[in-house]
C-alpha cells in the first residue's frame, strides 16, 4: 500500500480502468476530468453530467470545470471521459456528447490545459469521442469488459484495490457500513464504557486516555490493514462509546490529519478541559494498551505555538498541516465503517458516516462524501456536523489538499504514467 512504483499506461482501456479504482466506485451519468503532467496522470475530477440546453449554459458548466482543474498547477493536459447510458442503442450517443466536450475544450485551451482525448463509456460499451474509424471504433463500440480486464486495473486490484457501488445505489455500501446487526458484545461493551466514560468527558485525562486507545488502534490498523470485530469488540465498543461526544470524535479526527498534539492542544484552546480533573475514569491497560504518559502533577494541556500544531478549524477546513497524514485517514476511515452499524439512537452512525464524509471531502471524493452525510442525516435528523459539512459541498468548496497535486490523496502512492 505504500509503494512508490510508477503504474504504466499502455492504451485508453488503461485510464478508463484505473478511473474506478481511483473514485472508488463505477462512475454514473458523469463528467470525469483527469490533468496531465506530461505523461503522467494528476488530479481526478468528477461531477454529474448536466443537462444544457444552450451554448451559454455549457460554456459556463465549462468555465466551472477549468477553475476547478487549474488548481492543478503542474498540469499542461486533460483527457475526459464521459459516463452514460443514453444514445448507444441507435449509436446517438456522440452526438450528444461533442456540444459539450468542445465547451470544455474551448474553455481549456484558454488556460493552456489541451484536451488530449476524450471517450464515451456506457453499462456494456465505450469508444473515443473522437474516432471515425469503424475498424477502430465500430457501432455501438467495444465491450467495457476491456476496460474491466484491463492491464491497469488487474494490476490494481492484484495490489489490493477494489471497486465499490455506486453512492447513488443507496445504502448497502460495504466502504461506508458493516453489514448486519450490531454484535451483542460489543453492545454490551459499549454500554459498559458509556456508564464509565461519558461523565468525564471534560477531564483531560479522559482525552488522554480516548486518544490513546484510537491511536493504538489506527497505527494496528495501519499495519495489518484489518480488524477483527469479534476478537475485537471490547475495543469497539469502546470506540463507539468515544463517537458519541463531538469533542472526542472531533480530537480522533484531528488526531489522525495532523498529530497527537494538534488534538490536546486545539481541545485546550476551545476551553473543553474542566477545572475538576481529579482522575482518569478509565485505564487504557484495561484494552491491552499503553497508558498515556501523564505527569504526577498534571496540569491542564496549553496550546503548544512552538511547533507544528494546528487548530481544529484550521483542520477540519482542509488548510492545515500542508498535508495530511493520508495513512492514518485512510486507516481510520476503514474502522469508523466497521463502527458504523445502526443503533436505536443513530448517534454512532451519524458520527461514523460524518467523518467518514469528510475524510472523502478531504480526497476530492465529493459523491461519496455526499452519500457519507446524507446517510448520516439519515440516521440522526439534524446532526449539526454533517449539516455544516453538507452546506461545504453545497458551496461548491474543494479541500486545500485535494487541489494540489502535491499533497492530494494519491491512493495507493503510486504514479500512474
Amino acid at each position: 500500500m505504500t509503494s512508490n512504483r510508477t503504474l504504466s499506461i499502455h492504451q485508453p482501456e488503461d485510464i478508463l480502468g484505473y478511473i474506478p479504482h481511483m473514485l472508488g466506485y463505477w462512475p454514473e451519468d458523469s463528467l470525469v476530468a483527469i490533468t496531465m503532467q506530461g505523461k503522467v496522470l494528476g488530479a481526478t475530477l468528477r461531477v454529474d453530467l448536466p443537462n444544457l440546453d444552450s451554448p451559454q449554459a455549457r460554456s459556463g458548466f465549462a468555465d466551472q470545470i477549468r477553475n476547478f482543474l487549474i488548481a492543478d498547477e503542474d498540469a499542461n493536459g486533460v483527457v475526459l471521459a464521459v459516463y452514460t447510458d443514453s444514445g448507444w442503442e441507435d449509436g446517438d450517443v456522440v452526438r450528444q456528447a461533442i456540444p459539450l466536450l468542445e465547451a470544455l475544450q474551448r474553455s481549456l485551451d484558454e488556460v493552456d490545459l489541451s484536451v488530449r482525448d476524450a471517450w464515451l463509456v456506457g453499462s456494456e460499451y465505450w469508444r473515443s469521442a473522437y474516432c471515425t474509424d469503424l475498424q477502430c471504433c465500430p457501432v455501438p463500440g467495444l465491450p467495457v469488459d476491456r476496460i474491466k480486464n484491463s492491464r491497469l486495473s488487474a494490476e490494481l486490484v492484484y495490489r489490493g484495490s477494489s471497486i465499490g457501488p455506486s453512492p447513488r445505489s443507496g445504502p448497502g455500501q460495504p466502504r461506508l457500513s458493516s453489514p448486519g446487526t450490531l454484535d451483542p458484545l460489543v453492545l454490551a461493551a459499549e454500554t459498559r464504557y458509556g456508564k464509565q466514560i461519558l461523565g468525564g468527558w471534560r477531564s483531560e485525562r479522559c482525552l488522554d486516555a480516548v486518544l490513546a486507545v484510537w491511536h493504538h488502534v489506527l497505527k494496528r490498523c495501519e499495519a495489518d490493514d484489518s480488524l477483527q470485530p469479534g476478537v475485537d469488540a471490547e475495543i469497539l465498543g469502546f470506540l463507539r462509546t468515544t463517537l458519541r461526544v463531538p469533542a472526542w470524535r472531533d480530537a480522533v479526527v484531528v488526531m489522525a490529519a495532523a498529530g497527537m498534539e494538534s488534538a490536546k492542544s486545539g481541545a485546550a484552546a476551545f476551553g473543553l478541559f474542566s477545572e475538576d480533573d481529579a482522575g482518569t475514569p478509565f485505564d487504557p491497560q484495561e484494552l491491552g494498551v499503553p497508558a498515556p504518559a501523564v505527569p504526577a502533577a498534571k496540569v491542564h494541556h496549553e496550546p503548544d505555538t512552538s511547533g507544528d500544531v494546528f487548530t481544529y478549524g484550521d483542520v477540519l477546513l482542509g488548510m492545515r498541516p500542508h498535508m495530511p497524514c493520508w495513512n492514518t485517514l485512510d486507516a481510520l476511515q476503514q474502522v469508523l465503517a466497521g463502527l458504523c452499524v445502526d443503533d436505536e439512537s443513530g448517534v454512532v452512525p451519524a458520527a461514523a458516516l460524518t467523518l467518514q464524509g469528510w475524510i472523502s471531502w478531504c480526497k476530492g471524493r465529493g459523491s461519496v462524501a455526499h452519500a457519507c452525510l446524507s446517510r448520516a442525516e439519515a440516521a440522526q435528523p439534524g446532526y449539526r456536523l454533517a449539516e455544516l459539512l453538507m452546506d461545504l459541498l453545497g458551496q461548491g468548496s474543494i479541500c486545500t489538499w485535494a487541489r494540489s497535486s502535491e499533497t492530494a490523496w494519491r491512493g495507493f502512492k503510486d504514479t500512474v504514467a
